[in-house]
């Protein structure tokens, strides 16, 4: 029985890591795997990781239509789908995985985040929690700088904690004007980044 998974939690808590050893793993014994991304930090066609790890993929865009996407897996024989930044998937992209689940019997791996820096559940996360056969939040969590388990991915902008904004920000942003830094509810709520 093939199922569809999400696998989830902050930035920096080793997603694309996971992603990417999973789709390692699975072709060292088979050919039948794909990799996908709806949105890498890096640049389209790649899954990259923070610790310097990376792999090709097909990029998705957001909102685009799975049907050719969809039919090359079944010209391919693909059984195993791979999908990194699934939360930017659209609704309509995430019940399209979910067919080609229980229409092909492809095993779909979704790794994403499950809310945003306003701390508002991604439309394709939420709709993942809905009809996911299964949700796991990673075990390795990032920490806040106190220490505490950080939950919160807050946009940081200029040195402020961001409180408004578009939810989609795409690119490499870890460094700069504009990056993320994850911090317990305390330290989100009052908007301290440091000691």
């Amino acid at each position: 029985m093939a199922e569809l998974t999400f696998t989830y939690g902050t930035m920096a808590a080793g997603k694309s890591t996971l992603a990417l050893q999973l789709c390692w793993q699975l072709r060292e014994g088979r050919s039948d795997v794909a990799l996908w991304t709806f949105g890498d930090r890096s640049s389209d066609g790649m899954v990259t990781s923070r610790i310097g790890i990376e792999a090709s993929a097909d990029a998705i865009r957001p909102g685009e239509d799975l049907a050719p996407h969809v039919a090359r897996l079944r010209a391919e024989a693909i059984r195993v789908l791979v999908i990194d930044e699934v939360q930017f998937a659209s609704v309509e992209q995430i019940d399209a995985l979910a067919r080609l689940v229980d229409d092909d019997e492809v095993d779909v791996h979704a790794f994403g985040l499950s809310a945003d820096f306003l701390l508002n559940l991604f439309p394709g996360s939420a709709r993942l929690f809905a009809i996911a056969d299964s949700a796991h939040e990673l075990p390795l969590t990032s920490s806040c700088w106190c220490g505490k388990r950080g939950r919160c991915n807050a946009r940081v902008v200029n040195g402020v904690v961001a409180r408004e904004g578009d939810q989609f920000f795409y690119g490499d942003v870890s460094d700069g004007v504009v990056h993320y830094q994850v911090l317990c509810r305390t330290h989100y709520g009052i908007g301290q980044l440091h000691p």
